[in-house]
């Protein structure tokens, strides 16, 4: 048995508080601690769920490499003296590089990667001796090739506070870092992290919505890359609109970007979040349907050239009406870019527009 004080209303007094009542009171406190832990664990997911689809925003993942970054982590290299520099960014499974120097693989399981651990805490993580650390004593990456000793790794920090991954410098020796060493590394963190914003800004055309060429084209390398991977069907679409040139005489060239931001609202509301939908430049449109063949493609081209030559587009008290023609064509084997399939797909839109326009043209014709 055990006394328990209480303050009452009137005056201080004590309970008598029973084994059973001290058991009860046990399993509270271990309900709580219980409920705690769990609503930690819930909001630790949200985090990562959150960071996730801040990471995805970027659109950055498992794009082709680029001299922009390969600069900064060769910068890295050299004012830190190591043979091993990386800008990582982490998703569910695995740190992914989209810089590296000094290895030969663009990315590593999650689980054992020391990015993993830096992106916990906004501050830099230094580990001089990765042997002495019992973090890493036995990681796969110190224990064997690229047999790490010192890491050095500091979190990209994007705007609204997510760590997408880390600018980190990799040495094969035990080592210490300097102050000056470190401003240096985490002002280039910072700039890798202004690319990413500038990257993420250039993806999208600001007239129609849809994506650039540029971004069009790293996009759709991936797609043709799971094709090799996994042999899934690809299609292009090509489409370009019938006698714009006269529209812009017609209206000017504010009348023409009406035609083009609606014709941008048209193809972003007839296409999946998988399908990769760009402007090409002028009136000049492209759309890559990852599993989809071309016979279904040309139903979907002939969905949209319908939707096209039915919409009335209203401009300063007038009606604008404009006609599309498209090219449809699939990939192939021999294919080694998506710019192949693009030139078939041109190839079936020349053809539509010499058969008359305002019509769809699949290849081979």
């Amino acid at each position: 048995m055990i006394l328990s004080a209480g303050l009452g209303v009137d005056r201080p007094h004590l309970t008598l508080v029973g084994g059973d009542e001290r058991k009860d009171w046990e399993l509270v406190g271990y309900q709580a601690a219980k409920m705690t832990e769990e609503l930690e664990s819930a909001y630790e997911c949200q985090l990562e769920a959150d960071r996730l689809r801040a990471l995805r925003r970027y659109e950055v993942l498992d794009t082709p490499p680029e001299e922009s970054f390969d600069r900064i982590t060769r910068l890295v290299q050299a004012v830190l003296q190591t043979p091993i520099a990386l800008v990582s960014l982490l998703d569910e499974s695995r740190q992914w590089f989209k810089s590296c120097q000094g290895l030969d693989v663009r990315e590593t399981p999650r689980d054992i990667s020391f990015c993993t651990h830096a992106i916990r805490n906004d501050e830099p993580l230094i580990v001089e001796d990765a042997l002495n650390d019992a973090r890493f004593a036995k990681n796969p990456l110190v224990v064997n090739d690229p047999n790490i000793r010192f890491y050095a790794g500091v979190p990209l920090h994007t705007p609204d506070g997510y760590r997408l991954g880390t600018l980190c410098a990799i040495d094969r020796q035990p080592r210490e870092i300097s102050p000056a060493q470190l401003a240096v590394l985490q002002d280039l963190a910072r700039i890798v992290v202004d690319k990413l914003e500038l990257r993420s800004i250039a993806r999208i055309d600001p007239l129609t919505g849809l994506m650039t060429r540029r971004s069009f084209d790293l996009d759709t390398a991936k797609e043709v890359a799971r094709y090799k991977r996994y042999g899934s069907a690809l299609t292009c679409i090509k489409l370009d609109l019938d006698h714009f040139k006269a529209i812009n005489d017609t209206f000017g060239h504010a009348g023409g970007d009406a035609v083009l931001r609606e014709i941008g609202l048209i193809l972003k509301s007839a296409f999946r979040e998988a399908d990769v939908v760009g402007r090409l430049g002028g009136e000049e449109f492209c759309i890559a349907l990852a599993e989809t063949k071309p016979e279904r493609a040309r139903i979907i081209a002939e969905r949209i050239r319908a939707k096209i030559e039915g919409r009335e587009i209203p401009y300063q008290g007038e009606i604008i009406k404009v006609t599309a023609s498209l090219g449809v064509a699939g990939i192939t084997q021999q294919d080694q870019a998506f710019a192949d399939i693009i030139g078939r797909a041109d190839s079936a839109l020349y053809k539509a527009k010499t058969d008359g326009r305002n019509r769809v043209v699949a290849f081979p014709f």
